[in-house]
């Protein structure tokens, strides 16, 4: 009896040792950080990196967009070498660049090139949010600028897929002179009666978003995508009233007037597709 008393059964479960648990692959899940679900990473990135569950769109990388729009095998990258230097002097500049090298696989934060989309030969430029924050220095804008030259010598579209925290700061003015660059190369591109697509992606903001991001013949933008200039408390400290919940959402910039279409992701391919149909000399959209 007096043994019983010490051999009593344990209320709880013991909780296994580290050395115990069983080892996952990092990386093999993700958890969605709008309605929580956790789901494979490979069918996220088979669904485009956008949630089955709630429609959440993840950020792509640049070289992921051009997988999931360009014909296989049409692309041809532009200005592949092309990098920044520190033209300020700022400290640890081209450290953070090296890294970002290494982390991103790109030497920019934009990827351009030529390629084609349904057969429809065009010139892209997709911006990485993961190099920099897709920020906008000298290197960024002059690759763009010439991706357009390049469509304008060539006379076929371009497309940008727009991702940006604005101008770089440690480039000072040189980055800030890139809105001006970009947007006089985009009026002699739309002189020239060339057809130029727009489509901002989560974040859009700064310089990029008053400059080249809002000149497109079409202003697309993906659902839910943080689209402005200034930041929101910035705005409200300074206008001194609360802001609607949906600020500076694609959706609010629908509602007004300052976007043609807020397109899913799953659908960004067709609609391109339709819209490159139809401005090919005789081209007609298939309802």
């Amino acid at each position: 009896m007096l043994k019983d008393l010490f051999t009593k059964k344990k209320k709880y479960a013991t909780i296994p040792s580290e050395q115990s648990k069983l080892d996952v692959p990092e990386g093999i899940m993700t958890k969605c950080p709008k309605c929580k679900k956790i789901m494979y990473t490979k069918e996220l990135v088979k669904n485009l990196r956008v949630c089955m569950s709630c429609d959440h769109h993840y950020s792509m990388t640049a070289y992921e967009r051009i997988e999931s729009l360009l014909d296989e095998g049409t692309f041809k990258e532009f200005d592949r070498d092309m990098i920044s230097v520190n033209p300020l002097g700022f400290p640890d500049y081209l450290d953070k660049l090296a890294k970002d090298r290494e982390k991103t696989g790109l030497n920019e934060a934009v990827l351009t090139g030529e390629g084609e989309l349904g057969g429809h030969p065009l010139v892209i430029a997709v911006m990485d949010s993961s190099f920099r924050m897709a920020s906008m220095g000298s290197a960024v804008g002059e690759k763009i600028a010439r991706a357009i030259e390049q469509a304008m010598e060539k006379k076929i579209p371009f497309i940008v897929f727009t991702a940006s925290g604005g101008a770089r700061m440690q480039e000072g003015i040189l980055s800030l002179m890139q809105m001006a660059k970009i947007s006089s190369v985009l009026k002699r591109f739309s002189e020239a009666g060339l057809l130029y697509i727009s489509v901002m992606t989560h974040p859009t903001t700064g310089g990029v978003t008053a400059s080249f991001a809002s000149l497109g013949d079409f202003n697309f933008a993906e659902p839910g995508a943080l689209i402005g200039f200034a930041g929101r408390r910035i705005i409200e400290q300074t206008i001194r009233e609360d802001l609607p919940e949906d600020f500076q959402t694609a959706e609010f910039l629908l509602k007004h007037g300052q976007l043609d279409r807020v397109i899913h992701r799953l659908e960004m391919k067709e609609t391109l597709n339709n819209i490159l149909d139809i401005h090919e000399p005789g081209g007609k959209l298939e309802c």
